[in-house]
């Protein structure tokens, strides 16, 4: 494990990571912590945290995470599924949200904190470093004979790894406990596929709460010994990537969007030279790829002009991004651009489609590094049982999938039948295997005159494009479909500036009429794709983004559909009422807990 501190890389070996691991179980012991019992982790990505979450699986504990941007009102819901009374905090902001769920009622007795800075003239019982955690576990394994190997032997392949829950876009999250052997179990399937080898190098910086970090970094990352670099903090996040250059990046849609949309302003800001040059090479890349994907090789020209357009062109992008060393590629968690997969496929980043879930440990199915469709997920994983319901869902059987919900039989039940996990996802086997996901088969509706669509497949069609980030389509029983979107700050406040288009706010911007056209270009070609009942007919550029801490997405990103709808009601019945314009009054939640209130006049767009 490597972690910047102060700039500089500090390096810890794995037996150095095992005795930190065994120090902090036993001191965990000596405070009282047992089988069974929980440990709450706050903070971002950090080796300590890491190695203490591991500790609690090897006690047979729950190691529970929770996002660190995670509201108390949000973690109290949490901790009131099982009671909690450890905490794991990063920081001074981190113990600080974990007295006040103190003071709002949670048994927490026991607080041990990583990063002393600021703590140190708190007088609250309980709080205890990490260095003082370590002291009292290496008295202990130094006083107890046969202790160390206990503790090593202790935890069964059936005992808890991680107790994590699910996004909770329908309702309140749901409790999944993962088992080391779910856990590997995944790490296992997705090795047999060739997603990662051992001594893969990788950058920790997903959220810790999200099952895509822990099967990669914990599992995946102890299993195969990773070399697991952790950035200094979310901000330095792309230089660290370039400084390390990953031979493993997983990443979400949008990170690979933005990454685009850096190459594509820095082309705009450089010289003319560099500019035919990338277009140039970029160009005759994209054409030989898309040949590809349609299944034609490419031509003498364009594999002779690949070695000298990766000297002058591609090399240094992907030197420039961290990308240069990149052997596994991946993009999760929803459907990506055309464009943006095209782009890093003609750049030489084989990136490809991971499908998994949170009840599955993460690994469900991918896309062969040779083997890409823009349309499908891949084939399951070696391991990995997968057909689809008379319904139309997608159903998934294998050792990575979880026992049940925490405390919650009801659920279970509907989710786990005869060894089958319902993934809740509709979708269809194409006749070679390839697996494709339609979208949420919860969110499958009607419209009045009986068109059946998801919303949210539209949904990430529309956000394919740069200017969007996020979309909510409207239309349940209504004639037509509509979208409420939000537009992206970066790209469309560069957008504006290239031509000259001023704005004072964020507000501002998204109701410029230049923005607005811009964003009915967008919806146009998604349009161009939608059978004729199903296009969208009305759009209102939102003069904020869905926020995690106002309720309408999840830290996940994934939209919370009953909250937007019962939020912005007046802008709903003002698009289906036929008005031109409303003028919308929005409940703010800033960081520091206050709470304002926006006002805007908005155009409802007609296409």
């Amino acid at each position: 494990m490597r972690e910047k501190d102060r700039g500089i890389w500090q390096q810890t070996g794995w037996q150095q990571v095992l005795e930190s691991v065994l120090g902090c179980a036993a001191g965990l012991q000596s405070l009282g912590l047992a089988r069974g019992e929980a440990m709450l982790v706050l903070g971002d990505n950090r080796a300590h945290l890491y190695m203490g979450m591991l500790s609690a699986g090897a006690l047979g504990c729950h190691a529970m995470p929770v996002y660190p941007d995670a509201t108390p009102e949000e973690i109290l819901h949490v901790v009131q599924d099982v009671r909690v009374r450890y905490v794991l905090a990063e920081d001074q902001e981190q113990v600080d949200k974990a007295l006040d769920l103190r003071e709002r009622g949670a048994p927490i007795e026991h607080i041990v904190y990583d990063n002393p800075r600021g703590i140190a003239r708190y007088k609250a019982a309980g709080l205890v470093s990490w260095d003082e955690l370590q002291a009292i576990g290496a008295r202990r394994l130094a006083a107890e004979d046969g202790l160390r190997q206990a503790l090593i032997e202790l935890a069964q392949p059936g005992d808890p790894a991680v107790f994590i829950h699910s996004s909770g876009t329908t309702g309140k999250p749901k409790g999944v406990v993962l088992s080391h052997r779910n856990v590997l179990a995944g790490v296992r399937n997705a090795h047999r596929a060739g997603a990662f080898d051992f001594g893969e190098e990788i950058l920790a910086y997903l959220p810790m709460a999200w099952v895509g970090d822990f099967a990669i970094t914990m599992g995946a990352g102890v299993a195969l010994h990773f070399t697991i670099n952790i950035p200094e903090r979310q901000e330095t996040v792309p230089h660290n990537l370039r400084e390390i250059a990953p031979t493993l990046y997983l990443a979400a849609p949008r990170s690979w969007d933005n990454m685009l949309t850096t190459v594509q302003v820095r082309m705009e800001d450089s010289t003319w030279l560099k500019k035919r040059l990338y277009d140039f090479f970029m160009q005759s890349a994209l054409v030989a790829e898309r040949g590809k994907l349609e299944g034609r090789a490419p031509s003498l020209a364009q594999r002779l002009l690949r070695p000298l357009g990766e000297w002058l062109v591609t090399g240094p992008i992907k030197d420039q991004l961290g990308l240069s060393r990149l052997r596994h590629a991946f993009t999760g968690g929803e459907a990506i651009g055309e464009d943006t997969f095209v782009f890093y496929r003609a750049l030489g980043v084989k990136l490809r489609q991971l499908y998994g879930q949170t009840e599955s440990s993460a690994f469900n199915a991918m896309h062969d590094a040779n083997e890409v469709r823009l349309h499908t997920v891949g084939r399951p994983l070696p391991g990995v049982e997968a057909r689809i319901s008379d319904r139309g869902e997608i159903l998934l059987r294998s050792e990575s999938v979880f026992a049940g919900y925490y405390q919650q039989a009801e659920a279970t039940r509907e989710t786990l039948e005869d060894g089958w996990l319902h993934t809740g996802d509709a979708g269809f086997l194409e006749p070679d295997g390839h697996l494709v996901v339609l979208g949420r088969l919860s969110e499958v509706v009607h419209t009045a005159k009986g068109e059946r669509y998801i919303p949210n497949y539209i949904e990430n069609r529309l956000k394919f494009s740069p200017y969007v980030k996020d979309v909510a389509v409207l239309g349940s029983g209504r004639d037509t479909l509509a979208a409420i979107v939000c537009i992206d700050r970066e790209s469309v406040g560069h957008w504006a500036e290239v031509r000259g288009i001023s704005y004072m706010s964020y507000a501002d911007l998204s109701q410029r009429p230049e923005v607005i056209e811009l964003v009915a270009g967008a919806v146009r070609r998604v349009n161009a794709t939608l059978p004729e009942g199903l296009k969208l007919r009305h759009f209102v550029s939102l003069h904020k983004e869905f926020d995690a801490d106002d309720g309408e997405i999840t830290r996940t990103r994934k939209l919370r559909r009953n909250v937007v709808e019962e939020r912005y009601k007046p802008i709903i019945d003002a698009i289906y009422g036929g008005q031109a314009s409303v003028t919308m009054s929005a409940r703010i939640v800033y960081e520091t807990g206050d709470v304002g209130v926006t006002e805007r006049l908005l155009s409802v767009k007609e296409l």
